[in-house]
């Protein structure tokens, strides 16, 4: 997922955007694979008509929403590492989110996506 997203950025964003895109995106692939054990699809797009927003949707297969992070709530276990995805994707992302999908139709599951606005190389 990296090498491709990579190639795609190739010439979008001021220094560093493709970088940050890179990183939230393995973030929340990361978050969808460990928390959801049922794989992930990602989407990545430069948003038409505004040719400087990169838009990533990673989509899981189980509809419960993340529990947000706590800072010190798991302090000397092992989970105190985990949980702070969400945490760099809201602080490093321009707009970002999660929608419940295929309620009552189709398989369930969630979309978290980010927006980038990384205007041209």
């Amino acid at each position: 997922m990296r090498h491709a997203l990579r190639a795609m950025l190739r010439h979008w964003g001021g220094p560093g955007a493709s970088d940050v895109a890179e990183l939230l995106t393995s973030e929340l692939v990361t978050n969808a694979l460990i928390h959801t054990d049922q794989g992930a699809v990602v989407t990545a797009t430069v948003v038409p008509d505004t040719s400087d927003t990169l838009r990533v949707e990673v989509r899981d297969f189980v509809p419960d929403l993340p529990a947000p992070y706590v800072p010190h709530a798991d302090a000397g276990t092992h989970e105190a590492t985990h949980g702070r995805g969400l945490v760099l994707v809201e602080a490093l992302a321009d707009a970002w989110g999660i929608q419940v999908q295929g309620q009552g139709q189709g398989k369930p599951g969630k979309v978290v996506w980010f927006e980038l606005y990384g205007g041209a190389a």
